[in-house]
């Protein structure tokens, strides 16, 4: 069983970004020199997905071009004899890779956005990401771990951090039992609740494979807060018919929804360039000595 699709929902407006979001979607902010969507695919691609799934909305053409073939720039960058530019722009995604896009008509939710999909999917398991979620993983990356424990185990998986205990009601809460040293056995999950009423500090990020069973969950799936579809519903309804497991990835997640996260990325991509970290380093240091 292999993982070959994968779903990034990127339909939302940014508007916490506004704004630096009213013509440009927030997936399409720089980090460093890349958006922060490419990180997202990058990781797909290295988990091996082959088929690339963007669910949008009217504000989002831009995704659409920058994964797209741009003839025009590319002849002048091979005119003027910029062959490292043409080869950056050339491999954004590998050729044996291929793209669609979906609209949500309707801000409804990432449940309703995973269920966008359906068309694309037909019955085989997939990924999940959400580009707002930027994990770095200086070994193996975070979806490849999850998508080969899904190969080996044949359940769906979500990754999940530890946050502190005042954060919780910003996420879906998981309550589990413990397989492995980073492998859990969901046995509930709330969405964003209550100090009080968390079941631990476990919080559901960025990152799912799942059975395609998914959607006929969501399909039944009331809506909730806000009158949004809950994918995280959906999941604790899995879990009443099939296992579903829970992966503490190793490495660190930036919440690029956020304007601190987004800063805080920047500057620890920017310390991690091949080109730029020795000088941005020496200025940081000399500009905060």
């Amino acid at each position: 069983m292999r993982i070959r699709k994968a779903i990034f929902p990127v339909a939302g407006l940014g508007t916490r970004f506004l704004p630096a979001t009213k013509a440009s979607p927030k997936e399409m902010l720089a980090v460093v020199d890349k958006p922060i969507i490419q990180y997202a695919v990058e990781e797909a691609v290295e988990a091996g997905i082959t088929e690339l799934i963007f669910v949008t909305s009217i504000t989002k053409r831009a995704i659409e071009d920058h994964f797209d073939t741009n003839y025009e720039l590319e002849d002048k960058l091979k005119k003027a004899g910029q062959e490292r530019f043409l080869e950056v722009v050339r491999n954004i995604i590998p050729k044996h890779v291929s793209c669609a896009y979906i609209r949500q008509p309707e801000a409804l939710g990432l449940g309703h956005a995973v269920l966008c999909a359906k068309p694309l999917i037909g019955g085989e398991p997939f990924a999940v990401l959400l580009a707002d979620d930027l994990i770095y993983s200086p070994g193996v990356g975070c979806l490849s771990s999850m998508v080969k424990i899904v190969e080996d185990i044949q359940n769906s998986i979500v990754a999940i951090e530890r946050v502190s205990i005042n954060d919780v009601k910003k996420y879906g809460i998981i309550a589990s039992e413990p397989m492995g040293k980073q492998l859990h056995r969901l046995q509930g999950i709330v969405e964003k609740p209550a100090q009080e009423d968390a079941p631990s500090n476990l919080a559901v990020v960025g990152r799912y494979v799942l059975m395609p069973e998914i959607f006929s969950l969501l399909e039944s799936t009331l809506a909730g807060a806000n009158g949004e579809i809950q994918l995280t519903d959906a999941i604790a309804a899995m879990m009443a018919k099939q296992q579903v497991l829970a992966y503490e990835f190793e490495g660190k997640r930036y919440d690029c929804g956020s304007k601190l996260g987004y800063l805080t990325a920047t500057v620890e991509y920017g310390l991690r360039h091949p080109e730029l970290s020795e000088e941005f380093d020496a200025y940081l240091k000399e500009r905060y000595r």
